[in-house]
């Protein structure tokens, strides 16, 4: 990658720091911007309509993905613009991938116990824990450490999405569990170091119990179970969508499952009164 592209990103690096976004969300920004200039040859303040339209219709990309790409290439374009690069923005003239609606993809309850025991290492029994019965995503379990957790309170503090703080209440499992933990500094650290583990660390030790339980499926599908299982559980979708900590309650739903005994039951009962 030429020293022209390497000054631009870094500029746009800044540009998004200056934003509060988080790390994660610039790092996969800098990650396809990388693949897309690679793949298309165009130069950072080149980039056309055919560029975008070949890099996102490849074949082999899943929809959801091609979603994904285009929203970042967007960024970027309205960036160019916004600062003076560009006059016009190349993506507006390109076409918009539909996001496909996602389906609930939990794991089963059946399989969640299965899993905890192939836990061959304490911090991963805590990490399927804090998945499942605190809703974190991987990138959140990653960054969990000990002054986050207040076993006084009850209360666990979890920085997600968009660099957005939220307090949660701690489930007694995790709690219990907790004590086993350092009451300062990182849950999950990297090897010696004072270091937090990448999420992709998280990731990986999650699915190798999954494996070795014989469970089919990915780390994200615990925070599936958990907001099913809520909802299952009976609590309103207002409260879930909190616990989840999501913006729109359209993309709680996409996590909640209602079983087929649910909807079974709530077609008998209705009746008509003759």
């Amino acid at each position: 990658m030429g020293n022209d592209t390497m000054g631009v990103l870094r500029s746009w690096r800044k540009w998004q720091e200056a934003q509060g976004l988080s790390p994660r969300t610039i790092q996969d920004r800098e990650y396809l911007l990388t693949l897309f200039f690679a793949t298309t040859n165009a130069g950072p303040l080149a980039i056309t309509p055919e560029h975008v339209i070949t890099f996102i219709g490849r074949p082999g990309i899943g929809q959801s993905t091609r979603a994904t790409y285009h929203k970042h290439l967007r960024a970027y374009s309205k960036w160019l613009v916004r600062t003076g690069k560009r006059t016009e923005d190349p993506t507006a003239q390109t076409p918009i991938p539909r996001q496909p609606k996602g389906l609930p993809r939990p794991v089963s309850s059946h399989d969640l116990p299965l899993i905890l025991k192939a836990c061959n290492r304490r911090r991963t029994k805590m990490m399927v824990l804090l998945a499942s019965l605190q809703g974190l995503r991987i990138h959140e379990i990653a960054k969990i450490r000990g002054e986050d957790v207040d076993v006084r309170t009850m209360s666990l503090t979890v920085t997600g999405k968009g660099n957005k703080t939220a307090i949660l209440p701690l489930h007694q499992t995790v709690a219990m569990f907790a004590t086993s933990f350092p009451s300062w500094g990182p849950w999950f650290p990297f090897g010696t170091s004072s270091e937090t583990i990448a999420p992709n660390g998280v990731g990986k030790a999650i699915r190798s119990a999954m494996r070795r339980a014989g469970v089919q499926g990915t780390p994200h599908q615990l925070r599936h179970w958990y907001g099913s299982t809520l909802v299952h559980n009976g609590v309103d979708l207002r409260t879930v969508q909190e616990l989840l900590r999501h913006e729109s309650l359209a993309t709680t739903q996409i996590y909640t499952q209602v079983l087929d005994k649910d909807r079974r039951d709530a077609i008998d009962g209705l009746s008509i009164v003759a």
